[in-house]
């Protein structure tokens, strides 16, 4: 309790810490570096800190998709060029 008061007597404050507030302090945006600079401002991208999605083989999974049984069952036709023209005009 007595932290609390001496935190409150020095000027602390509840509210939403930004990049603006805050001495010395960098929130950023939770994406990380995927390269570094140059010394001539270019920008190198290092593959080995490109986020990449290892996807196992799923081909006999018994696990099905999150969707009713009880839904009708459709097809749809691949969309062509012509029809994206269509939709557009």
């Amino acid at each position: 309790m007595q932290e609390v008061i001496r935190g409150l007597l020095r000027g602390a404050k509840r509210g939403v810490m930004t990049s603006k507030k805050g001495r010395n302090f960098y929130k950023g945006n939770r994406t990380g570096s995927m390269g570094s600079h140059t010394k001539h401002g270019n920008y190198v991208v290092s593959l080995d800190k490109v986020r990449t999605f290892v996807v196992p083989d799923l081909t006999n999974c018994e696990l099905k998709a999150y969707v009713s049984h009880r839904s009708d069952k459709f097809k749809v036709d691949p969309c062509t060029a012509e029809d994206f023209a269509a939709t557009k005009a």
